[in-house]
């Protein structure tokens, strides 16, 4: 999903909302919502070509993870991040254990191994950025990658033996989108398929 500027909306009258509040207030949305610190900040719709590479994306995991432990979602899974309280909707989140409930709602998850994102011009910013620093938050996360809408390009964070987040970048149409925590690797060719990038 896309996030619209980030200025938190006001719901139930209130400028700051409690986890439960939002919770609440979400179910009866006609739209998704982020939620962090007490602000709740809308989801905007995607355009066609980031549409597009959600749909090659996911059917190539899908297919490459049948029958595996490790399985991806789409974007109607709400992810909670405890450690920082945010609420999100990634668009694409890959558990490779039975899904956990947060302790606060159990149709919201925890604890993902990957997390993939698809850029746009309005979220490309908060999701390398403020997004990223959030994501890294998350005690099981192995891997963080961002998918170019506007350009053939992956950029793979991945955290290394120390601890430490390394990036690795991809931009040839001949390249390989590669998800070495989970034993996955497809051609950027079937990604931007249908794109008009290649």
């Amino acid at each position: 999903m896309e996030t619209e500027v980030r200025e938190p909306l006001v719901a139930y009258n209130k400028t700051v909302l409690s986890q439960e509040e939002y919770l609440e207030w979400e179910k009866a949305a006609d739209r998704k919502h982020e939620f962090f610190k007490g602000e709740i900040f809308a989801m905007s719709g995607a355009s066609p070509r980031h549409n597009k590479i959600f749909s090659n994306l996911f059917i190539a995991l899908g297919i490459s993870l049948q029958g595996k432990p490790c399985q991806p979602y789409g974007s109607d899974m709400r992810i909670h991040i405890p450690e920082n309280t945010l609420y999100t909707y990634p668009d694409i989140s890959i558990f490779c254990s039975e899904l956990i409930s947060s302790d606060v709602d159990e149709d919201t998850v925890i604890l993902p191994t990957v997390i993939i994102e698809i850029l746009s011009k309005s979220t490309k910013n908060y999701d390398r950025g403020e997004k990223f620093k959030l994501y890294r938050d998350i005690p099981s996360l192995k891997e963080y990658h961002l998918v170019d809408s506007e350009s053939v390009l992956v950029e793979a964070f991945r955290i290394n033996l120390s601890g430490k987040w390394e990036l690795e970048e991809t931009k040839s149409a001949d390249g390989i989108f590669s998800i070495p925590a989970i034993d996955i690797k497809i051609p950027l060719k079937d990604i931007y398929s249908g794109t008009k990038l290649i």
